[in-house]
């Protein structure tokens, strides 16, 4: 029967060792499940069409041994009566009646050894598809956490000063510029009467050193327009 070797497959499937082979283990299950789940029908409707036949034949059968029974008592009848051709008649047909019984007997057997069978194969492809549920519910389940880690690492490593360890250094070196700018501004800020002081020295010291300066200008010109004039020492002598 096509749906037996089928729900047996199904049953010695290493749901593990698929799972491994898998490139899409989700996909794999429920393709698994999907096909699981038509078996399951399918051996449900043939368990059903297997008792009602088994009754059939249990009903054959009784019929059979009834009528066996029924030509035996007639054949004692006709014993009874010294007609003992239709007695003869009559036991025939009760070995007919028997043979037919013991026919039907048999394939009542046969029968309800096949209704075993199904309803065995049909618990074990329930179990085993509840198996298959419970492992696609937690592969499912691990999927889904790996993708939400996976998003919030991504989510983490976008934010800045986050993403690397030279992110924090840049940052740390920034806050203490801007701390030495501060510094620096409040001792600029503090020593301001002193510069403006000594600004003041540095521009008399600048206006001492200009008029200097136009002196030794204005003596040399003196003597390149009288280059004959004796000089301090020459009139002395």
């Amino acid at each position: 029967m096509a749906i037996l070797d089928r729900m047996s497959r199904l049953i010695r499937a290493n749901i593990n060792d698929l799972l491994d082979r898998s490139e899409d283990p989700e996909k794999m299950l429920n393709e698994l499940l999907r096909e699981m789940d038509s078996s399951i029908v399918e051996a449900r409707s043939q368990v059903a069409n297997t008792i009602a036949q088994e009754k059939e034949l249990e009903a054959d059968l009784q019929q059979s041994q009834h009528d066996a029974r029924e030509w035996e008592r007639r054949a004692e009848l006709a014993v009874g009566a010294a007609k003992d051709d239709l007695a003869r008649e009559a036991l025939r047909r009760k070995r007919d009646a028997e043979s037919i019984a013991t026919v039907y007997a048999q394939q009542l057997t046969s029968q309800q050894e096949m209704v075993e069978k199904l309803k065995s194969q049909l618990t074990m492809l329930q179990a085993k598809r509840d198996e298959a549920v419970s492992k696609r519910d937690v592969l499912v389940a691990r999927h889904r956490a790996t993708v939400a880690q996976r998003q919030i690492t991504e989510s983490l490593s976008t934010l800045p000063g986050l993403d690397s360890s030279s992110e924090l250094d840049r940052m740390e070196k920034r806050i203490r510029m801007e701390e030495s700018k501060t510094a620096a501004l409040g001792e600029l800020q503090g020593d301001d009467v002193e510069y403006q002081f000594q600004q003041l020295d540095r521009d008399d010291d600048i206006e001492s050193e200009l008029a200097a300066l136009k002196s030794r200008k204005a003596g040399n010109d003196t003597k390149s327009l009288n280059p004959g004039a004796p000089t301090e020492s020459g009139s002395s002598s």
